[in-house]
């Protein structure tokens, strides 16, 4: 083989983005929140742009001392004494022997910082968790050193539910000085002795009997149901149950209602983080008959181009660093809002479309929601069908049935014995509302389910389809939603 060097000329055609038509992307797919977290960024960096409010009669621009900057104030020769500083700074700019990026990383840096620290100090305190409410109440206990140990380990290893996913002689590899197994066990005993009742736990069974207080109605036989029949009342085999305590149906209902209040996931409140709420982006009302579409803006800053920056670059006309800078910032400020104003646009379109297309589902409900495809919107709206994802990507909408994310509306479907077309999501709906009609003491079982939706509604769906319907429902089987008299 021989290897040697060679120069080549090669003809290619190569598609690049534009940095415009990048930022206008990446605007397009933001949430409301996060836009307004980039507009706030950049009204920190780019001294072109400012916060404009709108007036009674139309919007206006205005300085930051209030005052409404007209072309008549710039050509008076009107400064304020933040325009003089920003002015004076960009002159310093142009002076220095480092050169405007040098200056421009400088402040950056600074006013990251500064961002930071605020962001930092306006934090809230994280709460206690789980780990930490049970270590508070180990510390007020009398416990021999090794005791101590296996219980602050064994704490240190519960799942976020409270119970214990791992056996204890895997707690005691995981120590830095393994103790004995009786001390593992009298330190088990500790921790599932504290509260909330049931942490500690290493199976559900057993979470549910460390919850039955002692003084409780019908306590012992609620443990012997647990302790000796767990899998009969999982599989709902009651009558079974009922027989081997010598309890008719009533009464073992009677007793089971005592279990209702147990948790099987105990250290969840402890565990739980910081609520999280969604603000929509979109807002469908009902108005004057007929269905709006509004956007939620009120929390964006409004922003436009600086009129001090305007005039500065008027005056700057003998000074080409200034004056390139001050295009450079101009011009990006342009960018931005251009992007902004057209992710609005095409975000208020697709949504005007999406309930022009899904009206039967606004007033009637789920069970009418039709199938939707991003392609059709995208034809209807000239539009890439790209475009439609990044619009309606975490995007959420508040209409007379809830808040939906706007994804909810495209959905597949399946075609009934007319032709017509029913969404899966209109199926499922179907399916939760025959089996919340049906007889308790004799449940519809899939295949019944699936001939009801053929008579009823002229769906044909096979029964494996019913079947796992049913269980992203969260819906058990016949068998265990069986009322047994």
């Amino acid at each position: 083989m021989r290897l040697e060097l060679g120069l080549n000329l090669k003809l290619a055609q190569q598609l690049k983005l534009a940095p415009q038509i990048i930022q206008s992307i990446e605007i397009l797919q933001l949430p409301s929140l996060d836009l307004r977290e980039l507009i706030e960024n950049e009204l920190q960096e780019n001294e072109a742009l400012e916060v404009v409010e709108p007036a009674p009669d139309g919007l206006e621009a205005r300085a930051p001392d209030g005052k409404v900057a007209d072309e008549d104030a710039f050509a008076d020769g009107v400064f304020d004494e933040s325009a003089e500083r920003v002015f004076d700074r960009l002159n310093d700019l142009a002076g220095a022997e480092r050169g405007p990026d040098a200056y421009r990383s400088r402040g950056a840096a600074q006013e990251a910082s500064d961002r930071k620290l605020e962001a930092m100090q306006n934090a809230p305190a994280a709460e206690s968790g789980l780990c930490d409410h049970l270590m508070v109440q180990i510390e007020e206990l009398e416990l021999s050193p090794p005791v101590r140990a296996a219980a602050e380990a064994i704490v240190c290893n519960l799942a976020d539910t409270g119970l214990l996913p791992c056996p204890l002689e895997e707690v005691a590899r995981g120590m830095d000085e393994p103790v004995d197994e009786a001390a593992l066990a009298a330190g088990l005993s500790v921790v599932q002795g504290l509260e909330p009742r049931g942490v500690g736990a290493r199976d559900l069974q057993e979470c549910l009997l460390l919850q039955i207080e002692d003084d409780a109605p019908d306590a012992e036989l609620q443990r012997r149901i647990l302790r000796d029949h767990y899998e009969d009342v999982k599989s709902n085999k009651l009558p079974k149950v009922a027989k081997a305590l010598g309890l008719d149906m009533d009464s073992l209902y009677e007793v089971m209602h005592g279990l209702a209040h147990l948790s099987t996931r105990p250290g969840a409140a402890y565990s739980a983080g910081p609520v999280r709420y969604i603000r929509p982006d979109v807002v469908i009302e009902w108005e004057d008959g007929e269905y709006r579409v509004r956007l939620v803006n009120d929390y964006l800053p409004r922003v436009g181009i600086s009129h001090n920056i305007r005039r500065m670059l008027a005056e700057s006309r003998k000074d080409r660093k200034v004056r390139e800078y001050l295009k450079r910032k101009i011009e990006s400020a342009r960018w931005l809002i251009e992007a902004i104003a057209q992710r609005q646009n095409t975000l208020e379109r697709v949504a005007r479309e999406i309930v022009a297309r899904q009206r039967d589902f606004l007033d009637f409900g789920v069970s009418h929601l039709r199938p939707l495809k991003m392609q059709e919107v995208a034809d209807a709206l000239g539009i890439h069908v790209s475009t439609v994802s990044r619009a309606i990507s975490e995007k959420y909408a508040q209409t007379p049935r809830g808040i939906f994310p706007l994804k909810y509306f495209f959905t597949g479907g399946t075609e009934n014995e007319d032709g017509g077309v029913e969404s899966r999501l209109s199926v499922k709906e179907r399916v939760r509302q025959l089996i919340e009609a049906e007889d308790r003491h004799n449940p519809l079982s899939d295949d019944e389910v699936a001939e009801r939706l053929k008579d009823q509604c002229g769906l044909e769906i096979a029964r494996r389809t019913v079947t796992k319907y049913r269980k992203a429902l969260n819906i058990p089987s016949s068998r265990q939603r069986r009322v047994w008299v």
